[in-house]
């Protein structure tokens, strides 16, 4: 059996790619500081609990566990907070990935799949967003994705370490009976705090309603959880039958504003939202939309949950259980 460390497993994307692991027949290692993690995501599995800066744990770990391959997830996320303490985001996310990648060096493990971000875009110039477009982070969690992106690269030509970078939209759903879902603290993804201000009866500030889009919101390309677990396995596969580094979009091609999002909500839900606009968080984009032919085109991979119906409705399954 392959084992698989999977650094930020107990979080949102990874507990989920953990349990999609296991029934694909791989045994994920989770390696989580439990700071934003929850071990009650990954009661099923092998935690070692540690910060991937704590470089004599990771060799340990990948020695006794026989790892024959890396997933990592663990990053701080928000986007607003990196921009009010850009410092957290560049030793957390680069420095960390960092320790990672030279304790890989020195143990012999070549292969990693890394969890990057449509971020590293910025204000694209065309939509849909290619692989290859410029990129301009509009704040340092985007600009601490790429950093690692380019760290990987030279990485690879010195140290044959071969990575599959997924630069993923939005994120969001649940494991599809509400039993794995997001869990954030604080949480600033529009779905969750949508629905946690439908269950319990409060206000949702909407941030912003004069961005370049069609109706003054945001518009983004929202991409299933479990759809965004099974593209991580797919990568990882590639890898380990001897497959050469690349990056991929992981979206599915298709934008929706957050008052469509709205709109989604009170579908599901049956209840209202009571909407109070706000100012706009610093950093954000108008529109981020996936070009994911690349991705679709190599593994023969389309999208399976990720109609909007079903991304709430999995959602609000979860949320409405907490």
């Amino acid at each position: 059996m392959n084992n698989i460390l999977v650094t930020g497993g107990a979080g949102y994307i990874g507990s989920i790619t953990c349990k999609l692991l296991a029934q694909k027949g791989f045994r994920p290692i989770i390696f989580d500081s439990l700071e934003k993690g929850h071990r009650s995501s990954v009661n099923d599995f092998k935690l070692v609990k540690g910060k991937i800066q704590d470089r004599e744990l990771l060799a340990k770990t990948i020695r006794e566990e026989n790892i024959k391959a890396v997933i990592h997830f663990a990053a701080y996320i928000q986007m607003g907070e990196s921009m009010a303490k850009p410092g957290k985001y560049f030793q957390n996310n680069f420095e960390g990935s960092l320790s990672l990648l030279e304790i890989m060096a020195k143990s012999g493990l070549d292969k990693i799949i890394f969890s990057s971000t449509a971020g590293v875009y910025g204000n694209p110039k065309k939509l849909p967003i290619s692989e290859n477009d410029p990129k301009n982070p509009t704040n340092p969690y985007g600009e601490s994705k790429l950093m690692v992106e380019r760290l990987l690269s030279w990485y690879d030509k010195i140290f044959g370490i071969k990575s599959i970078c997924l630069r993923y939209f939005n994120a969001c759903g649940a494991w599809e009976d509400g039993s794995l879902g997001e869990d954030h603290d604080p949480e600033t993804h529009l779905i969750p705090n949508l629905l946690k201000a439908v269950i319990y009866d409060r206000e949702f500030i909407l941030n912003g309603n004069d961005y370049q889009t069609r109706d003054g919101t945001c518009v983004r390309d929202y991409i299933h959880v479990v759809d965004l677990a099974e593209a991580h396995i797919l990568a990882l596969q590639s890898l380990l039958t001897g497959d050469k580094s690349d990056i991929f979009n992981i979206g599915t091609a298709k934008g929706f504003s957050n008052l469509e999002i709205i709109s989604m909500v009170e579908k599901v839900t049956g209840k209202k939202v009571k909407l109070k606009t706000g100012p706009r968080r610093p950093g954000d984009a108008n529109v981020l939309i996936a070009d994911n032919g690349k991705f679709c085109r190599k593994f023969s991979w389309q999208p399976q949950y990720s109609d909007p119906e079903n991304i709430v409705r999995t959602a609000y399954l979860w949320h409405k259980e907490r």
